[in-house]
């Protein structure tokens, strides 16, 4: 029989030290419940950055340059991001399952390139995004353009449903051809997504008062690549975003398009986690690329 005197002798109660709740080192994730920052943290490193691969180009563009064949371009990338954002089709027929990156799952879709980008609708519901273990699904959200409220009715549909199964949102702002990426439109895109409820949200970079555009949106902003630049030019906008306020960056083509995408996403990496600046993160790519000319 065991000891229960004993037992209860060696109780400790840590009688003298309050408990306390440990806060987040991810922005505005402090009063969420459990689930919700369980999952961002699978997308969130220590530091409250990621590093995510975006690969979903393929469900409003078809098989994009770099993304042919994702098996043999985008899973051997896998291990140097902290977070994959795909398509539930690709994630369950090409991604591993023994990846253990987190999932951001593209959730909105609809018209391809052919039509108005902005008519999308909800193309996944919140149980499949459980389902397939995402740890935020994502919503492309059309400020100021045909489909506006559309697209934001789609966004706060996925929030209320995320909330009740505890999975993040991340809200991504669409800027057309007509509307200009200026820290005075982003600021109104990214602020309204937070405000109705996303717990993350991506946008573009601006290079005038990026800085005033992250500090007034209350969750991390994750910066989005965009088309392919020079390697210096793309390390530099990734390192002035992580410098403003950014908490971390979003890159597909400014990856998956090199010669040796492998050192690109590890020079990203030096950037956002390991605090390089662009010179050196550029050094790193021609080291890890063997010196190959873009």
């Amino acid at each position: 029989m065991a000891d229960l005197e004993g037992n209860i002798d060696s109780k400790d109660y840590g009688l003298g030290r309050p408990q306390e709740t440990p806060g987040s080192a991810i922005k505005g994730a402090g009063q969420l419940d459990y689930g919700m920052r369980h999952r961002l943290s699978r997308i969130f490193g220590d530091d409250g950055r990621t590093v995510m691969l975006a690969f979903d180009h393929g469900y409003f563009q078809g098989p994009t340059s770099g993304l042919e064949r994702v098996d043999l371009n985008i899973v051997p990338l896998a291990p140097y991001a902290d977070a994959l954002m795909a398509t539930r089709g690709i994630i369950r027929s090409v991604v591993p399952a023994s990846a253990d990156n987190a999932l951001v799952v593209r959730a909105s879709g609809g018209p391809s390139i052919l039509s108005e980008l902005s008519n999308e609708q909800i193309a996944m519901d919140i149980e499949d995004a459980v389902r397939i273990d995402a740890a935020a699904v994502a919503i492309q959200v059309y400020i100021g353009s045909e489909y506006e409220t559309q697209s934001v009715q789609n966004l706060t549909t996925m929030i209320n449903d995320g909330m009740r199964y505890g999975v993040p949102v991340l809200g991504v702002t669409a800027v057309g051809h007509q509307i200009s990426r200026d820290a005075r439109y982003l600021g109104l895109a990214t602020r309204i997504i937070a405000e109705l409820g996303a717990q993350l949200v991506k946008t573009y970079f601006c290079e005038e008062d990026f800085e005033k555009v992250t500090a007034a949106c209350p969750v991390p902003i994750i910066m989005a690549g965009g088309k392919k630049l020079p390697v210096l030019d793309a390390l530099t906008m990734a390192y002035k975003a992580v410098d403003q306020g950014a908490s971390g960056v979003d890159m597909g083509r400014n990856i998956f398009q090199r010669k040796v995408p492998e050192a690109m996403i590890q020079a990203v990496r030096g950037v956002v986690h390991g605090g390089l600046s662009p010179e050196q993160a550029q050094s790193m790519y021609q080291e890890l690329s063997g010196g190959l000319a873009e």
